[in-house]
């Protein structure tokens, strides 16, 4: 009897293991699903239960280098250019706006250090930041310093700076959808803290305060606006309840602080008053994976 030969079938990969099929348009929910498991995963896992996340600017630098790029300038002499003295003025205001990362550094480190005192079992109030530079470092430096845990949600760009070195192993993601990672800002906060910033910082702050305005969020939120100098020339609110875009109340949802002693007080009174117990069931039996609604 003559033999059917039949050509050799490669083995094909499971679904879940083909990276072509992973990476494609077909299988982008599953993507999704992924930045929502895996980090909710990691944060049950080190027993995180809630954050206070500080927002700012990528672009400030610590006193310590803002001081060093100065000196650099100056002693290029021999370029007195329009060109040198426009950098040797940025550079100054540089300075100036570094006290922000110094202070941002100091209330990460003084709430890392209250957080670790509580009698509680589980991890909170834990720093978290953007991952990146400027206001995100001073913020994961100041936990860091403190001994405590502290979280960076970094995305991913191909024009961005990676994460800083300040985040504890195994607390820094890396998300390629922006709404995925907005949903963990949000998602286990107590509070945020807005330092001076830009587009990002107040895109960030815009829709923490849209949802909390709407009550989508289903825990009580502290938002403090940290430097009245810097916010009080970028935007005024009060128009928006003079023409009722919004309601005299909603003015209420920001708190405006100028200094680190006076951040702390405020976020220790609020966390104290509001989160100092779980709130929800659902808190006690997963840290990590707070209730929202919807």
């Amino acid at each position: 009897m003559e033999m059917i030969h039949f050509p050799d079938m490669a083995k094909q990969p499971l679904a879940y293991h083909d990276e072509d099929f992973l990476e494609s348009t077909d299988a982008r929910p599953i993507r999704l699903l992924a930045e929502y498991l895996e980090p909710a995963r990691r944060f049950r896992l080190e027993n995180i239960q809630d954050t206070v996340v500080f927002f700012g600017s990528a672009r400030v630098h610590s006193r310590e280098a803002a001081e060093q790029a100065l000196q650099v300038l100056q002693k290029k002499r021999g370029r007195r250019t329009a060109e040198h003295a426009r950098l040797l003025k940025r550079s100054r205001k540089a300075i100036k706006w570094s006290r922000y990362y110094e202070e941002a550094r100091e209330l990460a480190n003084r709430l890392t250090k209250w957080s670790l005192s509580l009698e509680d079992p589980h991890r909170r109030f834990v720093v978290t930041s953007g991952g990146g530079p400027g206001i995100m470092e001073a913020a994961n430096r100041g936990a860091f310093e403190a001994g405590g845990k502290t979280i960076g949600l970094n995305i991913r760009l191909p024009f961005e700076q990676g994460p800083n070195r300040y985040i504890t192993k195994g607390l820094q993601f890396e998300f390629h959808y922006f709404f995925m990672r907005k949903f963990w800002f949000a998602y286990l906060a107590k509070a945020l803290v807005i330092f001076p910033g830009g587009f990002g910082t107040l895109d960030e702050m815009f829709e923490i305060l849209t949802l909390s305005q709407t009550h989508k969020l289903s825990k009580k939120l502290l938002v403090i606006l940290y430097g009245s100098e810097y916010w009080n020339e970028v935007f005024d609110l009060r128009p928006l309840a003079d023409w009722g875009a919004i309601n005299e109340s909603d003015l209420d949802l920001l708190c405006r602080v100028d200094s680190a002693d006076e951040a702390f007080e405020e976020l220790k009174k609020f966390l104290e008053t509001h989160h100092m117990v779980p709130q929800t069931a659902q808190e006690q039996k997963a840290p990590g994976i707070a209730k929202t609604r919807g």
